[in-house]
């Protein structure tokens, strides 16, 4: 049964699978609505319009036209259709023309999220500014037609850039292993700039959609797998849920059957879904660092140490409602007996019992801090 997840900034109720459209192209229009459909049927409620070829727009409004309400479109503005294929833009006018065409297509008056698309670069936000597509699409905002503003985005720099001039309600951003160890096309900023990412939207409440949880495919296949090794859908997906920040991933789909194979992810066993493999091909810069993979369990005492550790790395990034959920925890890391047990497991060589007293001597500290001042 599909699960939610809720952006603390829109307050918007999201399902945690969410529709890619980057091969939906490859279906006919039969298929491709009935794939649509089923998505919605299984709980399916956020849709990502970066599609690759125009002829796709028509196919949700014809799926989706009836519970239209019910669903949420994130719409790029810079995604450019007039060629009939994908193409990209910073230009004011063009995107103009572009979105209007888009709401014409589907047949709808207003757009969820409207994203600022796809800027890697420093020099892209400029021009996006410059060119008067920043300033139409927060014209678009103040006037209703967009509820929310979105940024998509392969670079952490320019994440930072973005979400320091501009009100970022949803990041999309390429989240898989092979990025994040700085394997594939899209691997930009180290171990620690992209981990950086997901705190700072964890701790100001923006929410992330996953665009590339399969790095095009190639975690999949052994063959072409930057690892050697292929992963399966359900550890990439599991691997970018546990990213901090993250609401939702949104693979490609192009036919009813892969929706159903995506939907029984939440039916599957969490030996099906544990990715913690990853540990054999780390970089060096990423030993010693916890992932929340969970691998670790069972700890004798009880202790969820994914969940601590993930707690304790957001609450030093500033983020005050993750210090209080800890403290909502029945078993804190003050509960470690130092047996150990979870430094043999760990495929990432952390040294979670030393990692237990260093974060039960934070919050300690923190609450002596407290009651002096």
């Amino acid at each position: 049964m599909m699960e939610y997840r809720i952006n603390k900034r829109t307050k918007d109720k999201i399902s945690m699978l969410g529709f890619g459209t980057s091969y939906i192209a490859q279906a006919g229009e039969k298929d491709a609505v009935e794939a649509i459909r089923r998505a919605y049927e299984g709980g399916v409620n956020y849709y990502d319009l970066a599609t690759a070829e125009s002829r796709t727009f028509p196919y949700f409004c014809t799926a989706l036209g009836d519970v239209r309400k019910s669903v949420m479109y994130q719409v790029h503005f810079g995604a450019n259709y007039e060629t009939g294929a994908y193409g990209w833009t910073t230009d004011g006018e063009t995107i103009r023309r572009s979105i209007d065409w888009q709401l014409s297509q589907l047949k709808t008056d207003y757009i969820d999220y409207g994203f600022i698309h796809c800027l890697d670069e420093m020099s892209d936000w400029e021009e996006y500014c410059r060119n008067g597509a920043f300033d139409y699409l927060m014209q678009m905002k103040n006037e209703g037609v967009v509820k929310h503003i979105g940024l998509s985005s392969h670079t952490p720099a320019a994440i930072r850039r973005v979400l320091d001039e501009a009100p970022v309600d949803m990041l999309m951003f390429s989240i898989n292993p092979g990025y994040d160890y700085q394997k594939g096309d899209y691997a930009n900023g180290t171990v620690d700039e992209r981990a950086a990412v997901y705190r700072r939207c964890e701790a100001e409440g923006i929410g992330i959609s996953v665009m590339k949880p399969f790095s095009g495919g190639q975690l999949l296949d052994a063959s072409i797998s930057p690892f050697g090794k292929a992963l399966t859908v359900y550890q990439c997906l599991q691997y970018a849920l546990d990213r901090p920040g993250v609401l939702t991933v949104l693979p490609g789909m192009n036919s009813a059957a892969q929706v159903e194979q995506l939907l029984q992810f939440f039916e599957a066993s969490g030996e099906e879904r544990d990715y913690s493999v990853i540990g054999s091909f780390k970089p060096a810069d990423a030993v010693g660092k916890c992932v929340y993979c969970n691998h670790c369990r069972p700890c004798p005492v009880g202790i969820d140490i994914g969940t601590v550790n993930k707690f304790y790395d957001l609450a030093r990034n500033g983020d005050t409602m993750a210090a209080g959920h800890y403290y909502e925890l029945k078993l804190r890391a003050d509960a470690c007996i130092s047996c150990a047990h979870c430094n043999n497991r760990c495929p990432f060589g952390v040294d979670q019992s030393g990692r237990m007293r260093e974060i039960a001597d934070y919050f300690r500290t923190q609450d002596e801090w407290k009651c002096n001042n």
